[in-house]
């Protein structure tokens, strides 16, 4: 008789990583590696006491990712016109010859400044990330005040406590109240709802959860509290009126702990909830019913989300929110106080990363979020200084995630203007290159990460080796330098020397140590996590009085309205308000399936996001004839954008989200929802209004 022999499949070893997407989870990872060249399933580490195991489910099929067709995977030269996407295969080393001798050709012309190296958090690792900085400053680049993403919210936390700091995250599960505001943390960052659900199980806590749409975390809340964008702190405001009203005011903890509490309780008597329930459109009942829940449950942990960093108004608005335990005196509690970041915790020197022993403080400084218009020449923009004529970018794809698209297309269409890209595919930013470089993965690298959302250092080693020719940033970034005749000793140094030496001279160890253990736990001890011997300030005492132009800061860079910020706690009306030409307000909203523009790539995330679509009040959509699922037209001054409309009554009245960033070509007319996004700063420190914009919508046909 014939037996069937099967072939048993070898042993799927494991490696341990992080991930390095731009979401404050920063999850340990544990990665199958197949072969040297091969990964498999992605899960979270069981053992790391924030992850717990839990992983999104992007990462989770991150090898879709990694060896997907479609990446980029030798360098390549425009030879067709530009943004035709007709590009050839060079070297490597024709091709970074080229970019240094068009780098130092610009410079001859206009100067050191017209050169830009462009990056953001397409990997937060710190060599891969950061090390663009080192060949900035030792040429004297023009320098780069990263404002898109977190600016309104970091100084809007620290504008009360005075550093952006707070609670070990993982006290959630020991709370009687947690408070998610201002994210969708069961698409965006899984692991607060694992410890926020632990909490209900465990302790019968509840779950408020404060956002401008009934998303899957407002729909898992006990009290899902809905407000329309900007309005966070009339919500903040009649919550504290509440608590000071009602007798459930911590006076001893005011007394001891915060600069103005008599002079917040008379701002707060005429912001009552019908005052804030006008602002907001939330029934006043419900948040009388919030105040009551955070007033008789002292154990209350606000995880206040990067929502707040999207409106004009957002630093304020975090501020207020922020605001909320200390009337209340949560903050001396375990499973108590507010958290938005742990970014003053790690007291890094990233010297030889950055290079910043070599920055030149009178070097002019370009702010990202305005690409548009210092690429169009806007004067102001450009900082008094030379036309950009010149840039390397990286981890990042500023034709699909910045601000004022149409500006941002004009700018790159410049044919004076020379770039270089390097990309893991071929994004709308590489398509308008004319050089393109292929890059790592976070599995074919070392680096180091910290937690945002966490208190974890992480290691993120090599783990198999990367397709055809793709080099690392760092390995770009160091070629580029010898070509260029910059000198510094970090780019004689591996990723790995990097990462020791960093680690040695921040006082985290070594890297041998980082290894073994796989990551560090620098949460500090819990009368420094809660401020029990004082905040931030030299007084101590928490800021319900911002001094909005000494809020602590990374960078000096001021940017908007800085005066006119409230003085105490308010609804500050700077928003982008609806009006007679425009009259809805529209978010753009993080979709559960990609991030930012990265996995727009992966077929699997494109087939469950289904396609570009805005989400309508059934009312508002029936008074302008609009059916589910028919195309319509978004428009304000910036531009106009074709997508299909979604029928939804889990919005207020009014107001629009449509989830995102689908790539530009996935649009009718190729033009992607940041079209009709601002690029005017925010203050104190910039940023850009992303959920905060005056739009139209009609349909492109008519209904039926």
């Amino acid at each position: 008789m014939n037996q069937i022999v099967r072939t048993r499949p070898a042993p799927v070893r494991m490696g341990a990583s992080a991930c390095p997407h731009d979401c404050p989870s920063t999850c340990a990872l544990e990665v199958e590696i197949v072969d040297e060249r091969t990964i498999g399933r992605v899960r979270g580490a069981q053992d790391n006491g924030y992850t717990a195991g839990v992983v999104c489910a992007k990462v989770a099929r991150y090898a879709e990712r990694a060896h997907h067709p479609d990446r980029l995977t030798v360098p390549l030269l425009r030879r067709g016109a530009k943004g035709s996407g007709e590009l050839i295969p060079v070297s490597w080393d024709a091709a970074l010859d080229l970019v240094a001798e068009r780098f130092l050709r610009a410079q001859e012309r206009h100067g050191a400044q017209t050169v830009w190296p462009y990056y953001y958090a397409g990997t937060m690792g710190l060599v891969m990330r950061d090390g663009i900085h080192r060949l900035r400053h030792a040429k004297k680049y023009s320098g780069f005040h990263s404002s898109i993403c977190v600016n309104p919210a970091f100084s809007g936390f620290a504008a009360g406590t005075g550093r952006v700091a707070g609670p070990d995250p993982r006290e959630m599960a020991k709370s009687d109240l947690v408070v998610i505001w201002g994210t969708n943390a069961a698409c965006t960052q899984v692991n607060v709802m694992k410890h926020a659900v632990r909490a209900r199980k465990e302790r019968g806590a509840k779950l408020v959860a404060v956002d401008i749409y009934m998303n899957s975390t407002m729909e898992q809340a006990d009290l899902p509290v809905l407000i329309r964008p900007g309005t966070d702190g009339a919500l903040a405001c009649a919550v504290m009126h509440c608590l000071f009203r009602d007798g459930r005011a911590d006076w001893d903890y005011l007394d001891r702990y915060t600069d103005a509490p008599g002079e917040l309780e008379q701002h707060l008597r005429a912001r009552d909830p019908h005052w804030a329930a006008s602002i907001t459109g939330c029934p006043a009942a419900t948040i009388e019913a919030f105040a009551r829940l955070a007033g008789e449950r002292k154990r209350a942990f606000f995880r206040l989300g990067y929502g707040f960093s999207r409106s004009r108004n957002g630093a304020a608005n975090m501020h207020a929110a922020s605001a909320i335990p200390a009337v209340t005196g949560a903050w001396l509690h375990e499973g108590g106080g507010a958290f938005h970041n742990n970014q003053d915790i790690y007291h890094w020197n990233k010297k030889m990363i950055e290079g910043s022993d070599m920055r030149d403080p009178a070097v002019r400084m370009l702010d990202q979020s305005r690409i548009g218009a210092i690429l169009c020449g806007d004067e102001t923009a450009l900082a008094g200084g030379p036309p950009v004529t010149a840039m390397l970018i990286q981890n990042t794809n500023p034709l699909s995630v910045a601000p004022e698209q149409e500006r941002v297309k004009r700018g790159f269409a410049r044919e004076d203007l020379f770039v270089c890209v390097h990309e893991q595919f071929l994004t709308e930013t590489a398509r308008v290159a004319d050089v393109v470089l292929p890059a790592t993965m976070f599995v074919e690298h070392d680096d180091v990460y910290q937690g945002g959302g966490h208190q974890h250092i992480l290691l993120g080693p090599k783990l198999v080796e990367p397709p055809g020719q793709c080099r690392t940033n760092h390995e770009v970034i160091c070629a580029l330098a010898a070509r260029l005749g910059a000198k510094h000793p970090g780019f004689a140094m591996t990723a790995r020397e990097l990462i020791d030496w960093t680690l040695r001279n921040s006082g985290w160890g070594t890297l041998a140590a980082l290894e073994a253990k796989r990551w560090i736990d620098c949460q500090p001890d819990f009368d420094t996590s809660h401020y029990v011997r004082g905040f931030a300030w030299p007084d101590g005492k928490f800021r319900f009085k911002p001094d909005w132009r000494n809020v602590p800061f990374r960078s000096p860079f001021h940017a908007g309205p800085v005066d006119a910020l409230p003085k105490l706690p308010d609804h500050w009306e700077v928003i982008e308000e609806a009006d007679e030409a425009h009259p809805f307000r529209l978010a753009t909203s993080p979709a559960r399936h990609f991030l930012n523009s990265s996995f727009t790539e992966m077929l699997t995330s494109r087939a469950r996001e289904g396609r570009p679509e805005v989400m309508i009040h059934p009312t508002d959509a029936g008074a302008l004839a609009i059916a589910d699922g028919s195309e319509v037209v978004l428009g304000n001054a910036r531009g106009e954008v074709r997508l299909h409309a979604r029928l939804f009554d889990g919005v207020r009245r009014g107001v629009l989200i449509a989830e995102s960033v689908w790539p530009n070509a996935a649009h009718a007319d190729g033009r992607g929802i940041n079209t009709l996004t601002g690029a005017d700063p925010i203050a104190p420190y910039g940023g850009a209004a992303f959920h905060d914009n005056k739009v139209f919508i009609r349909a492109t046909r008519a209904a039926g």
